[in-house]
């Protein structure tokens, strides 16, 4: 008894940090926040959350929503999240020139083999003869911002077909979800977009296949990881342990719908999970059809396609978004993972 009493006012002395130390039991965490997006490129943030690697790693992740890539970039400089998974865009790449981000890693991929993300056009557009994307001049495009994935893929698209990319009319509508209705409706005549999206819109009549981005960008590097400069400076033990709970969840994904390399039980539990957080709204079935023909690669232990992130880098530049000025260091922490 006299044990516990002098125990008791040692952890109100001390702290509860202080106090675990001392006494030899597990710190608790601080909570880190992971920006995500709902959308199935997105599926290992929501199953390292669900099955518990993020706390086999000694971590406490809580996620947090974003409806565009470039939001993200700036919670993450700002301290309001620690980590996030999604494409570059010129808005990242002018805070890393700041010294506020730092790319450490790879994810989503166009692979050779693999439907990949899927260029659109909408119903009204096609029946007008946009049949195929050598004919997007004149055309109006659907990306989120300027300086967006989507930006860099409408050129990589134009430029594989003879096009100046000024001759699309490229239309930021902000948020998903806006391009998806104004497709959908015939308000903007393509878009380019990952095939879970894609395929449910082509399936539910919506819009029309009319090309596939890994014939104009193969090794694409779609999305990377990233956290504050701070993170991948100052905690690199928080900042391994978030990479390795993430790649376990990669494995987990590819072996599932890349591979299909997993049972059939684990194909069921793992579209559960993803079902909760994407297409929440359409039924459970439906959901997993989606996820499974929506599928694509992504990097194992988040392997990073440097050749490809320095591709976009530079036309960022060439186009005026981002200073001439920043370099591939200031951009990239490659000390992290694998480069391929």
């Amino acid at each position: 008894m006299q044990f516990t009493m002098k125990r008791r006012q040692a952890l109100w002395g001390m702290g509860a940090l202080g106090a675990a130390a001392a006494f030899g039991l597990p710190a608790r965490a601080a909570t880190r926040n992971l920006a995500v997006l709902h959308l199935a490129s997105h599926a290992p943030s929501f199953i390292a959350f669900e099955r518990g690697y993020y706390k086999d790693a000694g971590l406490d992740i809580q996620l947090k929503f974003f409806e565009a890539a470039q939001p993200m970039a700036v919670a993450i400089a700002s301290g309001d999240a620690d980590f996030g998974v999604t494409a570059m865009s010129g808005g990242l790449i002018s805070l890393a020139q700041k010294d506020a981000v730092k790319v450490i890693g790879g994810a989503l991929t166009e692979e050779k083999g693999i439907t990949g993300a899927i260029v659109l056009a909408s119903n009204k557009a096609y029946d007008a003869g946009l049949t195929d994307p050598s004919k997007l001049a004149g055309k109006s495009f659907g990306i989120t911002t300027a300086g967006s994935s989507f930006h860099f893929m409408a050129h990589k698209i134009a430029q594989a077909n003879n096009l100046k990319l000024a001759d699309i009319e490229l239309r930021p509508l902000q948020k998903l979800g806006a391009i998806v209705g104004a497709l959908s409706t015939g308000q903007i005549d393509a878009w380019v977009i990952q095939p879970s999206v894609a395929k449910k819109m082509i399936r539910e009549g919506a819009a029309k296949q009319i090309g596939i981005m890994s014939d104009y960008a193969p090794n694409y590097q779609v999305t990377t990881a990233f956290t504050s400069t701070k993170n991948a400076k100052d905690e690199r033990a928080m900042t391994e342990s978030f990479i390795k709970a993430y790649s376990r969840a990669v494995a987990d994904y590819n072996a599932a719908f890349v591979d299909k390399t997993a049972d059939a039980a684990e194909v069921d539990a793992l579209a559960k999970i993803v079902h909760k957080y994407v297409e929440s709204d359409s039924p459970a079935d439906v959901a997993k059809q989606n996820l499974i023909d929506g599928s694509m690669r992504i990097n194992q232990g988040l392997a990073l396609s440097l050749d490809s992130c320095v591709e976009q880098l530079e036309w960022f530049k060439a186009e005026g978004m981002v200073k001439d000025a920043i370099t591939n260091e200031q951009l990239f922490d490659t000390s992290y993972v694998k480069t391929i």
